[in-house]
């Protein structure tokens, strides 16, 4: 999976595939990031555009509860 781009993945599509790669090929973000040469502060910063942040206790990027009420 090439995650080289990740800023121009579509929107719907990019927590899914960060979330696979994570749960298949990377013990966490931090290894994400350095077996896919990415920025992970730029990474992030995307993720939070799209209302997910980072779970460590579960090695996922989950929806802010913020964005998922109402």
């Amino acid at each position: 999976m090439n995650l080289h781009r990740f800023e121009t993945i579509h929107p719907d599509l990019l927590p899914g595939l960060v979330n696979t790669a994570l749960r298949n090929d990377c013990e966490d973000l931090e290894d994400l990031c350095r077996t896919h040469d990415l920025d992970q502060e730029r990474l992030e910063a995307r993720m939070k555009e799209l209302g997910y942040h980072y779970v460590a206790e579960i090695g996922q990027f989950r929806k802010d509860r913020a964005t998922t009420q109402g």
